[in-house]
């Protein structure tokens, strides 16, 4: 059992503080990390603090989300987020192993152990859920389109009209993910490839004529490229994000789940969404934990 929640007051006057600072928004803020947190022998929480390190999968290509910077390191709300459970874990974020990763090798990197954790756009869903476990979510977001800037083809994300919208349209999205089972349900067109960055070439050449994705997923591409897109208004579906772990590891998904909640409650999550999405969406109500 976690030991270490009477921590959690001193970390919501560090973040109340910090809330009440504009020097503390901005990338540059980094969470409060525990100091020698203490955990039951043998949980994977206790394996970690001890090796004083993480391995975390995120999508590197992700802008908002998990964005590889300058120095190959990424940035992002999902980044934010393993910071907040490293942290709590005892771990530093320069004790964190980032791993890039796709949505088609998301569930293996998790089975095989190429990773701790997983936080990169991961939508829960009950097909995952039969190999691999989640915590959260901790966002849910929104299916929708990005299209070239005054979306000449009348893509619409409303309700019955969705496919008369994208007859005849190409519409490019990554294989593998719940954005393809998605929008195989309007329309057989679609041009799958491996990130979601990929389409924006195709969508150039006019090979494409929308992305469809999570909207936060799009709104980061529109803000990367500025003036050349805008996202569809709207959402035709509900994707809660999680954090994957290993199947059967529920003393580590408790683990996180109390991090999250924790982390809404001393203003820690918020924190996150400012300094990384929130010049370009505007603040959610943090999602109440899944604790199946």
């Amino acid at each position: 059992m976690n030991k270490k929640r009477g921590l959690l007051s001193g970390l919501a006057i560090v973040a109340a503080t910090c809330l009440a600072l504009t020097g503390c928004s901005g990338s540059g803020s980094e969470p409060e990390v525990a100091e020698n947190p203490e955990f039951a022998d043998g949980t994977t929480m206790a394996k970690l603090a001890d090796a004083g390190t993480i391995t975390i999968g995120t999508k590197f290509d992700q802008p908002l989300f998990g964005l590889s910077g300058p120095d190959g390191t990424p940035e992002g709300f999902d980044v934010e987020i393993g910071k907040l459970i490293a942290a709590d874990l005892g771990i530093a974020p320069d004790k964190i192993k980032w791993v890039e990763t796709v949505s088609q090798n998301r569930e293996a990197f998790v089975q095989n152990g190429t990773v701790d954790i997983v936080i990169a756009t991961y939508t829960i869903n009950d097909k995952r859920k039969e190999v691999i476990d989640f915590g959260g979510p901790y966002y849910v977001a929104g299916q929708s389109f990005l299209v070239p800037t005054g979306n000449p083809g009348g893509i619409t994300t409303e309700e019955g009209k969705i496919a008369d919208s994208l007859k005849d349209k190409t519409v490019c999205t990554v294989v593998g993910s719940t954005s393809e089972e998605n929008v195989r349900e309007y329309t057989d067109k679609v041009m799958t490839v491996d990130k979601y960055s990929d389409c924006i070439e195709p969508m150039r050449s006019g090979q494409a004529d929308a992305l469809t994705t999570d909207n936060v997923i799009l709104a980061g591409l529109a803000d990367q490229n500025k003036g050349e897109f805008e996202v569809v208004s709207g959402t035709f579906t509900e994707e809660p994000y999680g954090i994957g772990v290993k199947k059967g590891d529920d003393e580590f998904r408790t683990f996180i789940n109390d991090t999250l909640e924790a982390a809404y409650e001393d203003g820690r999550w918020e924190e996150a969404w400012k300094s990384t999405v929130g010049d370009n969406l505007e603040l959610p109500e943090p999602p109440a934990v899944d604790r199946y």
